[in-house]
């Protein structure tokens, strides 16, 4: 196997597995309409506040995105470093760390 195709493969893996537990387990798809609106109302943090708090912190890893679960009412931050997929959870009331998974 070639030196990059094992590292391409775990990219296409981490797409394809689902997010499970924590903050994103069963989420709708109108979950970012509701993470804008909430947001736009005042009763959440926006997602680049959310982003500008936790990316510092993540030094080394590659930022996949986010995800919001309204029911939670949180954020969960996905990264990949050392071909391993990181989630980091954030209350998006108040920006605090609710739970990393690594």
């Amino acid at each position: 196997m070639k030196p990059a195709r094992p590292l391409l493969l775990a990219a296409a893996l981490v797409f394809a597995l689902p997010m499970t537990g924590g903050a994103a387990a069963n989420q709708p798809k109108g979950d970012q309409g509701a993470a804008r609106k909430e947001a736009q109302a005042g009763h959440i943090l926006k997602s680049r506040e959310i982003e500008a708090r936790i990316l510092p912190m993540m030094q080394g890893a590659e930022y996949l995105g986010f995800a919001y679960d309204s029911t939670a009412m949180a954020y969960r931050l996905k990264f990949i470093r050392d071909r391993r997929v990181l989630f980091v959870d954030v209350d998006a009331r108040s920006g605090r760390i609710i739970q990393r998974s690594w």
